[in-house]
């Protein structure tokens, strides 16, 4: 599954590496690799590949599953459709508090002891899936854990997964879609290794030497 969604992803260039002309991201680090899983929901067969797999996850990981949540925005297309092809409830959480009405930040319905699991595009520090966790768990959420399309793998992110005590499972990572895009000609044999080195430590620039 790791090897499928990689070649998917790159395919579609939701996951797009150009280590000789790195992107910019919002913080100012220049990166290698350019992530829009949101590509995903274009694409009809990358499409059905993903929310199978994310369904297979979750049954294979997490068996007790009761309600989706998917992290806005991207991840509620996926809860949805996941939950539709699980015969789930699904929801999401807002990045904030509604500041109208009842003033809502979970849409949908979530009864305190029920078991979720989140519906994320993509881990790379873990900071925004763990803010969603934090709101679930607030309301009586019984957390079981995350599922994912793409992580980068940063040990920053590993290490806050591990603090908040939440797993996620990813349909493939960085070192997937690295080796697979070597074989396929997208980078040369060299820049797999500038990609991990990156990814290491996304400020340490020395990657591009």
């Amino acid at each position: 599954m790791k090897t499928t969604i990689a070649k998917d992803l790159l395919k579609i260039k939701a996951v797009f590496l150009r280590p000789d002309e790195p992107f910019t991201w919002a913080s100012g680090i220049k990166s290698p690799i350019y992530c829009d899983n949101r590509l995903t929901l274009s694409d009809h067969q990358v499409r059905l590949d993903v929310e199978q797999g994310l369904a297979q996850l979750i049954r294979e990981n997490y068996p007790e599953v009761e309600v989706l949540m998917g992290t806005s925005t991207a991840g509620i297309a996926h809860a949805a459709i996941v939950g539709h092809l699980m015969e789930l409830p699904m929801g999401y959480v807002r990045s904030g508090a509604k500041d109208h009405g009842r003033q809502n930040q979970i849409e949908g319905r979530l009864n305190p002891g029920q078991k979720v699991v989140v519906v994320e595009d993509l881990i790379s520090t873990g900071g925004s899936v763990i803010e969603v966790v934090d709101v679930l768990r607030a309301a009586g959420a019984d957390v079981l854990g995350i599922v994912s399309i793409f992580t980068y793998g940063m040990q920053k992110g590993i290490d806050r997964l591990a603090a908040a005590n939440v797993k996620n499972i990813s349909l493939t990572n960085l070192d997937t879609v690295a080796e697979v895009a070597v074989a396929e000609g997208y980078i040369k044999p060299e820049d797999r290794a500038r990609l991990l080195k990156f990814r290491a430590n996304p400020s340490d620039e020395s990657w591009r030497d």
